[in-house]
């Protein structure tokens, strides 16, 4: 419990009617939640705007509201508050309401396109390694200490974060390691967090069905780094083409990591294969389990943040070497008759080329890559043709399928993949819409020693289809398949 007073610190009041002086049991912006005695704060939101639930929040017991503007009738028994915007206010009165959680602990920020959740795990991992009591908030799972939490959202809405943040207090933890989408960033999910150092991946083509235009999906990610205060860190990619525009007016200190371009961390790859990594990092060499030149990038931000954050520069390269591949990240197994399986949460073009590219860095050149791959229903419509002209000129068959179609008609989705494909390239595709039949069948055209890269869902363990999930493990699916042809 709380006073609405001590709750509407930093908030930025425009203008109030009523006491603030109340005792507050619960903060929601969701009306359905609203109980006796609870802060209402009307958000707008992308399709739903809370200033219509007002009223109905007022039955349900709420004695104030946090609102952008005014209700037509206003109640002297209630207390309404005006403010620039309700989302950033939420931010910060759940940080007030958890008694700002974010300023016990070192939080730490992973930005990008790409690399977050592998990045952010293997963070939480190395430092749980390294003795260290630890967070984790991210797409697969949140953490807390060796608790594992399910995790719905990228970034989780402001109340949850800083309930997670208080309870990692309340249990001992130092660190948190959280990924931060450009959703986050833009509907202010992060307002009121006190980030101790921000890091920047990549940024590509992705999430156009909600920023409209890269440019703003640009300035979406910059903003989280704008807002960094002076005695911040903040570490950038040298060598990603937005990594200097990201830090560009930040007031934190700011560092560099690459492969290619000057840095104050660098890294050499001296050996890819698939059964992992040898790496130079900073004159060290350093040998891992993880695959590919895109976890060299990630294993060097690792290692970059680490010892920002003042950790052992031997100590890390050690714990480097000891870090498993992250659920859904390149995670590959070798069947019984030799076939190379790997199971990738790749689902932008980009993330896409990286991940066959690794492939065809590594690979012989006599084995056949065949490729499974869909595009998300209700997400971005423009990198579809992208995805499917990207598969088929870096993968010997393409078998396009069905990833979460949601709302949308798969094999119209599965079209507009196909949309713009010359002959050639038409002449290696496969449209097989059940998910689960497209890897059988990329089960039963592998030949011993080709591989198989099955890409989309990752860590997921549901397929949404018509708005309703449905259990559905693309690891257990290529298991299972093996599993038969195999007897």
């Amino acid at each position: 419990m709380k006073l609405l007073s001590e709750l509407l610190y930093k908030t930025g009041i425009e203008e109030v009617k009523g006491n603030i002086n109340l005792a507050i049991t619960s903060i929601c912006f969701d009306s359905r939640k609203v109980i006796r005695d609870s802060l209402f704060i009307a958000t707008r939101g992308t399709t739903v705007d809370g200033h219509t639930f007002i009223d109905k929040t007022i039955e349900e017991g709420a004695v104030a509201i946090i609102c952008e503007e005014f209700p037509d009738e206003i109640l002297e028994r209630m207390t309404y508050v005006k403010v620039t915007s309700s989302s950033k206010a939420l931010g910060i009165i759940a940080a007030n309401f958890y008694d700002n959680p974010s300023e016990n602990l070192k939080l730490i920020g992973i930005t990008g396109t790409n690399g977050k959740t592998t990045t952010a795990t293997l963070l939480y991992l190395l430092f749980r390694g390294l003795g260290k009591k630890v967070g984790l908030l991210s797409t697969v799972k949140n953490r807390i200490l060796g608790e594992t939490i399910p995790s719905t959202h990228t970034t989780p809405d402001a109340i949850a974060i800083n309930e997670l943040l208080a309870e990692m207090v309340a249990k001992g933890c130092n660190y948190c390691f959280m990924e931060v989408s450009s959703h986050a960033i833009h509907q202010n999910r992060i307002a009121g967090l006190a980030f101790d150092l921000a890091l920047f991946t990549n940024i590509t083509h992705d999430h156009l069905d909600y920023h409209n235009t890269f440019d703003e999906y640009i300035k979406a990610k910059k903003k989280f780094f704008d807002d960094l205060p002076s005695f911040t860190k903040a570490i950038t990619n040298a060598d990603e083409r937005h990594g200097n525009t990201m830090v560009l007016n930040t007031k934190a200190e700011v560092k560099k990591y690459g492969l290619k371009a000057m840095a104050d961390y660098k890294c050499r790859l001296v050996e890819n294969s698939f059964e992992g990594l040898q790496l130079s990092i900073d004159g060290q060499d350093v040998w891992t389990r993880l695959v590919g030149s895109f976890n060299a990038y990630n294993l060097l931000s690792v290692y970059a943040t680490a010892v920002e954050l003042g950790e052992d520069k031997i100590e890390v390269l050690t714990s480097l070497s000891s870090l498993p591949a992250v659920e859904g990240r390149f995670q590959h197994f070798k069947s019984k008759v030799g076939i190379v399986a790997i199971i990738d949460y790749a689902h932008t073009p980009d993330a896409l080329k990286k991940v066959l590219n690794t492939i065809k860095d590594i690979r012989s050149g006599n084995e056949e890559l065949i490729t499974v791959v869909g595009c998300g229903g209700d997400r971005d419509t423009a990198k579809r043709p992208l995805m499917a002209r990207i598969a088929a000129n870096l993968s010997d068959r393409v078998i396009v399928t069905s990833d979460n179609p949601r709302s949308e008609n798969p094999e119209a989705i599965i079209n507009e993949m196909k949309m713009g494909l010359d002959p050639v390239e038409l002449g290696k595709m496969l449209a097989i819409t059940d998910r689960g039949e497209a890897i059988k069948t990329a089960c039963v055209l592998a030949k011993p020693g080709d591989i198989i890269i099955v890409a989309g869902k990752g860590h997921e363990k549901y397929q949404e289809i018509s708005g309703v999930k449905h259990p559905f493990d693309d690891l257990e699916m290529l298991e299972d398949s093996f599993k038969i042809l195999e007897k």
